[in-house]
């Protein structure tokens, strides 16, 4: 990469334009601005029928930010076919007219960066690893692996990374619909502690645990499908962890770099439920003096990591447990352990629960993007069921939640649970109290 004016000390947000002509370059090129990028990216190879003389020449004499002009060959990933020659002289002409940068593609790597989901980190931590230049994309454009120009700045905020600064992330897969960053980052600025939260699209945990062993990587959330699988990579386990059998934590402790399991879903989820029931007046006193859970029947759908969570911290408090799975065997594992029953999937639709029941769905389905899709649940018995939990944060009213409201139930979103575990997680990662009210105050606007 050459450059002509700006100096590549301080760091820069880069937007990307690959727009097909000049008159749309331009306007995204306002946009770009507006949006927070201190540099655009213009790839020459989407004009349609570019003239390099006069285009390069409008482009650069109407330019609001400064200009980092490519022109990619289809062998690296662009769509320029024609004479390699003809394509460098354009570069030349694009520096000879004034380019503040040019990124030139020759067959031998110059600079680096990943993209796709598994990329992300490549951009948001290239400060930490002296780095200076990170792309994000325009709204409206979404690129995979790209952060926004808005997420940069509000949920990154990178100039405050630096070489000490600790990572954190989110083990995944998929990682698109985490919003972990969103609280994380401003709470671990709030606190004055020199963190960052990243998510990790992770399709190997051997791979990613072999991979990432520096102190500098000093701990992670564990979202679907890990919960369970993730246990065998920890040196330890705290016990709650160990006997619900699924981690959602892992801190690497500073003094010998173990990497030690928690779960900190399960006290995150309950007393989400517990509070929601006290709130609206269903501790029926007697029985119920110690939870309002305490002799209700609990009906889980689903017996993952979620899952098991929910299920110990259901029998914990008293509840009976019902546990339905697509895999049979998964529910009859949860449910000889909290000393429950298993169902077959398929009986959740005809499933009769008693008056004052707790429903409790712990699968990703209604997950964006397949926010339509429902558990297996009939309008006439959501009617019976007190309250109905469901552990998806994105939506965050769920269709799920809306037939259940819809018919008079308690209805408790997973973004309650979402923030109350990260609450855990922050005592666990900083060693310092977590900012309650500040941290419901992030979820309440920005989820």
């Amino acid at each position: 990469m050459g450059s002509n004016e700006v100096s590549a000390e301080a760091l820069m947000i880069c937007a990307p334009i690959r727009s097909q002509c000049v008159e749309q370059i331009l306007k995204e090129m306002h946009e770009a601005k507006a949006q927070g990028a201190d540099v655009v990216e213009v790839s020459l190879d989407h004009i349609t029928n570019f003239h390099p003389h006069n285009d390069l020449q409008t482009i650069l004499t109407n330019k609001l930010l400064p200009i980092l002009f490519s022109y990619r060959p289809k062998w690296e990933g662009g769509l320029y076919e024609g004479d390699e020659n003809i394509r460098l002289e354009a570069l030349q002409l694009a520096m000879e007219l004034g380019a503040d940068f040019i990124d030139i593609e020759l067959k031998v790597p110059l600079i680096a960066y990943s993209v796709g989901d598994r990329g992300l980190i490549s951009q948001v931590l290239c400060p930490k690893f002296g780095g200076f230049f990170v792309y994000g994309s325009l709204d409206g454009n979404p690129i995979p692996g790209m952060p926004s120009l808005e997420t940069l700045r509000e949920a990154y905020k990178l100039e405050h990374v630096n070489e000490d600064t600790k990572v954190f992330g989110l083990i995944s897969k998929p990682v698109g619909h985490s919003k972990g960053p969103l609280l994380h980052n401003p709470t671990f600025r709030h606190a004055k502690f020199n963190g960052m939260y990243v998510p990790m699209f992770v399709d190997d945990l051997k791979e990613f645990f072999s991979t990432y062993t520096s102190p500098d990587f000093a701990g992670y959330s564990v979202g679907f499908p890990y919960k369970e699988k993730v246990l065998t990579f920890c040196d330890e386990v705290h016990p709650l962890a160990q006997s619900i059998g699924a981690v959602n934590t892992i801190v690497r402790r500073p003094i010998d770099g173990k990497l030690v399991g928690y779960n900190t879903d399960c006290e995150g989820a309950i007393t989400a439920i517990e509070d929601a029931l006290i709130e609206h007046g269903c501790n029926d006193g007697g029985a119920c003096l110690s939870s309002p859970l305490a002799g209700r029947l609990f009906v889980l759908v689903g017996a993952g990591g979620a899952g098991r969570a929910l299920g110990f911290g259901a029998k914990s408090r008293g509840a009976r447990v019902v546990i339905f799975d697509i895999d049979f065997d998964r529910a009859k594992s949860l449910a000889s352990a909290v000393f429950g029953e298993a169902l077959h999937y398929k009986d959740l639709a005809n499933f009769q629960p008693e008056k004052g029941a707790i429903l409790a769905n712990a699968t990703p389905i209604g997950m964006h993007p397949n926010i339509a899709d429902i558990i297996s649940v009939s309008e006439e018995t959501l009617e019976d069921y007190e309250l109905v939990f469901d552990a998806v944060y994105t939506p965050r009213k769920t269709r799920l939640l809306k037939a259940a409201e819809a018919v008079g139930a308690i209805t408790v979103s997973g973004v309650e649970m979402f923030l109350r575990q990260a609450r855990g997680q922050f005592n666990l990662f900083t060693g310092l109290q977590a900012p309650d009210q500040f941290m419901r105050e992030i979820v309440l606007s920005k989820f």
